[in-house]
C-alpha cells in the first residue's frame, strides 16, 4: 500500500502570501519616493502589507507545528514565506520602536518664538511649552549657532552642506554683505520618501553670526524623529566645518620682539 504524503496547505499560504507581502512592501517605497503616489495611500498600502506579512508569518508557525505532528511536506515552503514575512516586518518593528523613543512633533525648531517662514504653504500648528521641553530634551543639539566669521561666508558652508545632502532648494536668498541675512528653503526626503521642509537663516551681526534652523514635517503621521534627527546631524556637521575653517584659517604674523621693544642701550641717558 502506498502512503501518500501531502503538503501543508498551511505552507503553501505562507509562501503565497510572504510572496505577496514582500513586493507590496517595497514598491510603493519606490514609488513614494519619486513622487507618484500621496504619503496617505502609501501609508495605507504599507499597512496593508504589513498585515499580509503577519498572517504569512502566523500561517508559517502553525505550519511548522502541523507538519512536525503529521510528517507532511511544506517545510521549504514554510520557511520561506516566514522569511519573506519577516523582511516586511522588520522596518515596521523599527519604526515602532522609534515612534516609542521619539516625541510626535508639528515641527523641530532652534527658535520657537519665532519661526522661520515656510514656503510650502503647510499649516503648522502651535508647539505647546509642554512639547517644547520634549524636544529640547530629545535632540539637546538642536540650538541656534553663533560663529566668529561674516554671513556671507558661513552661508557658502550651509549651501555646500545643503547640496552634500542633496535637499531640493526652493529658495535661497544670499547676503549680499557680511552684516546681512540669507535663507535657504529646501525639501529633505526621508528613506521611505516622507518630505520634510527645511528652513536654515544666516544672520550677520556685528559679533560674528548666527543659524537658526526649522524642519517640519509635510505629512501628519508620527515622524519617528526624523526631523529633530536632521537638525542636530546638519547643525553638528556645520560646527565641525566651522571649526576646521578655523583651525585652517591664517594667523597674523607675530610682530618682531627686537622692533617692537624699544632697545634699552640707546634709551639710556648719556653721562
Amino acid at each position: 500500500m502506498r502512503i501518500l504524503i501531502r503538503t501543508s496547505k498551511w505552507a503553501i499560504w505562507s509562501r503565497r502570501l510572504g510572496s505577496l507581502a514582500l513586493p507590496m512592501t517595497i514598491v510603493p517605497v519606490l514609488l513614494h519616493r519619486e513622487g507618484l503616489i500621496e504619503s496617505r495611500d502609501f501609508a495605507t498600502i504599507e499597512a496593508i502589507a504589513a498585515l499580509i506579512a503577519a498572517v504569512a508569518l502566523i500561517s508559517g508557525l502553525g505550519a511548522y507545528g502541523r507538519l512536525w505532528v503529521t510528517g507532511d511536506r511544506g517545510w521549504g515552503k514554510a520557511t520561506w514565506g516566514m522569511l519573506f514575512a519577516l523582511i516586511c516586518l522588520a522596518p515596521f518593528a523599527y519604526l515602532g520602536y522609534e515612534a516609542s523613543r521619539y516625541p510626535k512633533v508639528n515641527e523641530v525648531a532652534t527658535n520657537f518664538v519665532d519661526p522661520l517662514p515656510l514656503t510650502s504653504g503647510v499649516r503648522v500648528l502651535p508647539t505647546s511649552a509642554a512639547l517644547r521641553e520634549l524636544i529640547e530634551a530629545r535632540f539637546p543639539n538642536a540650538r541656534t549657532r553663533s560663529y566668529p566669521i561674516d554671513a556671507t561666508q558661513l552661508f557658502t558652508i550651509v549651501s555646500a552642506l545643503v547640496d552634500d545632502r542633496g535637499w531640493d532648494v526652493r529658495m535661497q536668498r544670499t547676503p549680499s554683505t557680511p552684516l546681512d541675512s540669507g535663507q535657504i528653503d529646501a525639501m529633505a526626503l526621508t528613506l521611505l520618501g516622507w518630505r520634510n521642509e527645511v528652513v536654515i537663516r544666516v544672520a550677520g551681526t556685528a559679533q560674528g553670526v548666527t543659524v537658526d534652523m526649522r524642519s517640519v514635517p509635510l505629512s501628519a503621521l508620527h515622524d519617528f524623529g526624523e526631523n529633530g534627527k536632521l537638525v542636530e546631524e546638519f547643525l553638528l556637521a556645520l560646527d565641525q566645518r566651522v571649526t576646521l575653517l578655523l583651525r585652517d584659517a591664517p594667523t597674523a604674523p607675530a610682530a618682531d620682539t627686537e622692533d617692537a621693544a624699544p632697545d634699552a642701550g640707546s634709551d639710556a641717558p648719556a653721562n
